[in-house]
């Protein structure tokens, strides 16, 4: 069985990692699927989507400056729009992520959550959502 759902974020600020671990599992809840995976994609080219610390907000920060050094807003980039840095930074964390389903909740560690990674905002995102069970 494969069920598939989305929901819809809003950020704030041109970059930004939300913690969207919370709606990911009411989306797995809804599945009614116990024992499976979760897939987690974000339907954009200059947002992405991670998996990481959620207890110390300073990792966050750590993440955010340390992309901005390696990826700096202002470059010498040819995309037009001006958001090049954005592309790349999503580029670099990733489009999807897996998460293993057991007993019906997401199988993360303890200090994990699964951040929306905002490099563009502010602007609405959508996130798809697919749980397959177990065979």
């Amino acid at each position: 069985m494969t069920v598939e759902g989305m929901f819809e974020v809003r950020t704030t600020s041109r970059v930004q990692f939300l913690d969207i671990t919370s709606a990911v599992q009411r989306e797995v809840t809804s599945s009614g699927v116990t024992e499976g995976v979760c897939w987690v994609y974000v339907h954009h080219t200059t947002a992405g989507v991670t998996i990481n610390e959620n207890a110390d907000p300073s990792v966050v920060e750590d993440i955010i400056r340390t992309l901005e050094r390696l990826v700096p807003m202002r470059g010498d980039y040819r995309h037009a729009e001006g958001n090049s840095d954005a592309h790349i930074k999503a580029s670099l964390m990733g489009f999807s992520q897996a998460i293993p389903v057991r007993d019906g909740k997401l199988a993360l560690g303890t200090w994990q959550g699964i951040f929306l990674c905002e490099f563009d905002g502010p602007r609405r995102r959508k996130v798809s959502v697919t749980v397959t069970s177990a065979p």
